[in-house]
């Protein structure tokens, strides 16, 4: 059998392709809306700065790792990727367009230098002088000199100057738009119901002729643009520098990374534009891409929340899981049973507070955890700060390497060394993505252990609009397995592998976790071929390492009957030779769907795993990634049900097939929302 797949890079633009849909749904609230504009728009600059910035350097490898890694050449797929990523933004701009005329129904308008009132121009005016003057500063521009650095995610003004007495010569400029200081949406003084916005650089634009009078230039034409920078960056290995230390030079190193997109308002003055092209060394190899008059729309997430009250339905009110509802401390409850945390569904406050009670517990002794991403005011480091400062031994295992959140970590690693809290960095070569805690205390020369494994980061603030699951437990063999996950984290050997595989209960990266989902699936094949009744149900985020395709098409060809839940990227295609199809669905609502969910059927056992680690070949083989098997009858079930809820959708559910059509699940059954059938299932249980 000849196994095809799709590229991953393009199956990663089909996902955003989808959560452009949400955007264009008429049927989704219009603040809701307008933030899925600014998700889709973030995740493009991301996808140029790392995927598109990566596909460029791998031109340069050769042939065998090439089709491994991107399964086409690197040219054909970013030929592609600039097709799709046109016809996105048109589809982008129109949808726009439809809900400016939405926004106007309510009464609410972005308002721009051309169409302000009397009023609202004084305000500007002020505005500008008061709050963002100071924070302006013009960068005119010249032949002879060399382009001033630029920033990746900034947003700039390109300014044509000219003297209408010497309307032959142009001069340019440069603005950055400071909205990392002031934000990128100004309230305006409004007439009546109405309610007027206008964006920071329209604000700037209005201002020109101050901000220029020195030169006496009298007609301005202004225009935003912005670039996207190669995100990757090589920590060297200079002995004499510590991981950290690298990592902050890497960072630093990462601003002078080389532009991968140029997008620019495509009515820019025709000679500035070229002259930013030749000066940013941009060729036709690179993404150039017109655009209308708004960019950086990331910035749109965060749109004032102005828009007619819509009232909130209940399910999506987060509520505190019912095993703790009549418990004075959450310890107690987890040291007796296990229970299983589904967010954004359930709150997260009692992970925080098993962390508080720990803190103050003076029977604990020890407290272990890792970090991957935090809240920006996090709450689990406050609670272990505390703990701490009460005298309990804490270790903290804090991944630098998070990416994007280098800086953030860094900051961390500062702040809770300062509070005597162990930090530890890791292995080198492998991020630590697994998400574990094990808290041990001291009762009556016993000691006690319990603590938590989770398919998703102790966040508190991405809890609440993140789907995971976080299992609270003091089940033994997995603490067992965790305090050997930490050991190995505190000295680290050449045989980090074979240390690991010592785990018995939670499959860990790298190689005991695929050894043992190939070890899963081999078996439901022999089930297939004897006849029996056989499942694989697997729920990630992204589908892409090639050994576990291979494994599931094997599966597929014998009769196993797969059911595959896939976020984002998912490089299987279904063939010929399959005796059962792929039934392969995408789920994109208001909540992120990033739990991982592995179900094996084992003749109606129904072996059942929570992971961190999606089927990508960077997880399992570069990753220290933690699953925990669920052995509690009870939590099984419901992650069952959970899942069948998921499969039934046919309201935000999609079609993963061969072509990346994104068509949605439909049929003649009433209208199934799996969030919202989520929130009543777990709601209803007691």
């Amino acid at each position: 059998m000849a196994e095809q797949y799709n590229p991953r890079d393009i199956t990663w633009l089909a996902f955003n392709e989808r959560v452009l849909q949400e955007a264009m749904d008429k049927d989704v609230p219009l603040a809701q809306r307008i933030r899925f504009l600014g998700i889709f728009s973030n995740n493009l600059d991301e996808f140029f700065r790392v995927r598109v910035a990566g596909l460029k350097r791998a031109m340069d490898f050769k042939e065998k790792f090439i089709s491994d890694s991107f399964f086409q050449p690197p040219p054909k797929i970013l030929k592609k990727i600039n097709e799709i990523v046109i016809t996105q933004q048109e589809a982008f701009n129109r949808t726009w367009e439809e809900i400016q005329k939405e926004m106007e129904i309510q009464n609410v308008f972005i308002k721009t230098p051309e169409n302000l009132t009397k009023r609202q121009r004084e305000f500007v005016v002020q505005y500008f002088d008061n709050e963002v003057e100071s924070n302006v500063i013009p960068i005119l521009l010249n032949e002879n000199t060399p382009m001033p650095y630029l920033r990746d995610k900034s947003l700039y003004i390109g300014i044509a100057m000219r003297n209408k007495m010497f309307q032959y010569r142009s001069n340019y400029a440069l603005i950055e738009v400071p909205s990392r200081l002031l934000g990128r949406f100004v309230l305006l003084p409004s007439e009546k119901n109405e309610k007027n916005v206008m964006l920071l650089e329209d604000v700037i634009i209005t201002n020109l002729a101050h901000i220029f009078s020195y030169f006496g230039y009298d007609e301005f034409k202004a225009h935003c643009f912005k670039i996207t920078k190669d995100a990757e960056f090589d920590i060297d290995n200079d002995i004499r520098t510590t991981l950290a230390q690298k990592i902050e030079k890497a960072v630093k190193n990462r601003r002078k990374g080389k532009p991968t997109r140029f997008v620019f308002d495509q009515k820019m003055d025709p000679a500035l534009l070229e002259f930013l092209i030749r000066k940013l060394n941009l060729t036709a190899k690179d993404s150039i891409i017109p655009g209308h008059k708004i960019h950086n729309f990331k910035h749109f997430m965060d749109f004032p929340d102005i828009f007619t009250p819509v009232p909130r339905p209940k399910e999506r009110s987060s509520f505190l899981h019912p095993a703790f509802r009549s418990a004075a401390r959450v310890t107690d409850v987890v040291i007796e049973k296990d229970v299983l945390l589904s967010f954004p569904y359930h709150t997260f406050t009692p992970v925080i507070d098993l962390l508080r009670e720990a803190a103050m517990d003076p029977d604990v002794k020890t407290i272990h955890i890792t970090a991957y991403r935090l809240a920006s005011n996090s709450k689990i480091v406050n609670a272990l700060i505390n703990a701490a400062r009460n005298g309990k031994k804490v270790t903290v295992m804090l991944e630098l390497r998070a990416r994007f959140d280098e800086e953030n970590n860094l900051k961390w690693k500062e702040r809770l060394e300062i509070e005597g809290i162990q930090v530890l960095l890791g292995i080198p070569n492998k991020k630590v993505h697994a998400k574990l805690c094990i808290i041990k205390k001291r009762v009556n020369n016993k000691t006690l252990q319990y603590g938590f494994v989770s398919t998703g980061n102790f966040n508190e603030k991405t809890a609440r609009i993140y789907g995971d699951h976080l299992l609270l437990t003091s089940d033994r063999k997995i603490m067992a397995d965790i305090n050997k996950i930490f050991q190995v984290l505190k000295k680290p050997t050449e045989d980090i592998v074979e240390e690991l595989n010592a785990c018995s209960s939670l499959l860990v990266c790298p190689e005991h976790m695929r050894a043992k989902i190939e070890w899963q699936i081999n078996r439901e094949i022999t089930e297939a071929k004897a006849g029996r009744k056989n499942l694989i149900l697997v729920k990630v985020n992204s589908l892409s390492d090639k050994g576990l395709i291979d494994k599931l098409y094997e599966a597929a060809t014998a009769g196993v009957k797969i059911q595959l839940i896939v976020r984002g990227i998912f490089c299987a295609v279904n063939q010929k030779e399959f005796k059962e199809k792929l039934f392969s669905i995408s789920i994109v609502d208001e909540y992120l769907e990033h739990a991982r969910v592995m179900v094996f059927w084992n003749k109606g056992a129904k072996d059942t795993y929570i992971s961190s680690a999606d089927w990508m070949t960077r997880n399992l083989d570069y990753r220290i990634e933690a699953a925990a098997k669920i052995t509690n009858p009870q939590i099984k079930e419901e992650l069952w049900d959970i899942l069948q809820i998921q499969l039934k959708d046919n309201t935000k559910a999609r079609i993963l097939d061969n072509k990346l059509k994104n068509r949605y699940v439909i049929n003649d059954l009433s209208e199934f929302r799996s969030q919202i059938e989520i929130f009543r299932y777990l709601h209803n249980k007691t």
